[in-house]
């Protein structure tokens, strides 16, 4: 048995080199991207009203002689309009380009408009109110990097500047696996020693909230049809995420038939709880990961986030998030395993603090919709005092 340290070192010492793949804009959001993005023209590309109003000249004229003749408008989305003299003005809607011979804005809330004559109501600045080109970002000025994940927000970005198609971090392709007789599908009336499947459904939702579509596969808890069905897996995918099968149970299979189908066992049983029967191995030729967490619920939950999740960050080639909270009680730990306690979090006095989670082991899956993440505590002899700061693995 190794330790926790040990067991996350090793993993990301495994990553797979996924490659790169161009995708439509919309299909590429929650990916990461592949590629710079750079501005192709001034942001904004002109200088914009940024109030609906009128567009003036500024001169001693706006704050003497407060009547300006409305001479036209200025739409969005139009070419730019001329002013054909400082005594007039033009009416201008937000976004529209400030007309020639135009250097302020003056909103409709500050003037009153009457027989075809604005009159201010309020004193003017020069150059209230526009938007001016370039002031954002210049032409060829680097918008995004690549490793930014992208959201809607990058989305909106790289619409503005024609990214039509996208170049992004290729996904692994994913098979997720479970094992044992006693489980059924999900429409299905269990009886009373069956339970229905939720372990992997449960880490198939998390791994499309990363944009991957995963594979599904149930091996009953015979030797023969485990190899034969793993063989097939392993061929076809670039990770296999396995729940069950690992402990040491009569028919624990996993650990024999993936030595015998030629893949290198990394490490089995990590001193940490939950998830402590945790086996790694890679298959050396075809160079397939393998993932294979206990079956309890919390356990595969945890593992997912733990090892997979930073696993994936260094396939990709982008940091792994480092977080960290405060404690809202005091913790002892004793035990040489490294704890991940389950959390919810609040907000006191300005501060995220962690709040243990009422829970009944590793095999109660309710308990994870309680929970917003796990706390990282290492075995110490003193005490973890409230206020400490201790690592934070996020699951929601």
């Amino acid at each position: 048995m190794i330790t926790f340290k040990e067991a996350f070192q090793k993993v990301l010492d495994h990553p797979l080199d996924l490659g790169i793949e161009v995708v439509s804009l919309m299909d590429s959001l929650n990916r990461i991207l592949a590629e710079d993005i750079y501005a192709d023209r001034d942001f904004p590309p002109f200088n914009r009203a940024a109030k609906d109003g009128i567009a003036v000249q500024f001169s001693d004229l706006v704050n003497t002689e407060h009547n300006f003749f409305i001479e036209g408008e200025a739409p969005a989305g139009v070419e730019q309009q001329v002013l054909s003299s400082k005594r007039h003005c033009l009416e201008v809607m937000t976004g529209a380009v400030v007309p020639e011979n135009c250097d302020t804005v003056i909103m409709y809330e500050h003037i009153s408009i009457e027989n075809g004559i604005a009159t201010l109501n309020k004193e003017v600045t020069k150059g209230q109110n526009i938007h001016y080109q370039g002031s954002d970002e210049n032409l060829g000025a680097l918008l995004l990097s690549k490793g930014t994940k992208i959201t809607p927000a990058e989305i909106g970005v790289m619409a503005t500047v024609g990214k039509a198609m996208v170049k992004v971090k290729s996904n692994p392709k994913v098979c997720t696996i479970a094992t044992g007789n006693e489980l059924v599908e999900v429409n299905t009336l269990p009886q009373p020693h069956q339970i229905r499947k939720s372990n992997m459904l449960t880490i198939e939702a998390a791994l499309f909230n990363a944009s991957i579509k995963a594979s599904t596969l149930h091996l009953l808890d015979d030797k023969d049809v485990i190899k034969h069905e793993l063989e097939i897996a392993l061929k076809e995918n670039d990770v296999l995420l396995l729940s069950g099968g690992v402990s040491k149970g009569k028919f624990d299979f996993i650990p024999e038939v993936m030595e015998s189908l030629g893949v290198e066992k990394v490490f089995h049983r990590v001193a940490q709880r939950p998830g402590k029967p945790f086996w790694f191995g890679i298959h050396p030729k075809l160079k397939t990961v393998i993932f294979s967490f206990p079956g309890n619920p919390v356990s595969t939950f945890a593992n997912y986030h733990l090892y997979f999740l930073p696993w994936l960050h260094t396939s990709w080639g982008i940091l792994i998030d480092k977080s960290y909270i405060k404690l809202f009680v005091a913790f002892t730990i004793t035990q040489p395993l490294t704890r991940f306690i389950q959390v919810s979090t609040i907000v006191k006095d300005g501060i995220i603090w962690a709040v243990p989670v009422n829970e009944n082991g590793s095999g109660d899956l309710t308990s994870l919709t309680k929970a917003d993440g796990f706390i990282c505590l290492e075995p110490r002899e003193d005490i973890y005092e409230v206020g400490e700061s201790v690592p934070f693995i996020k699951t929601r």
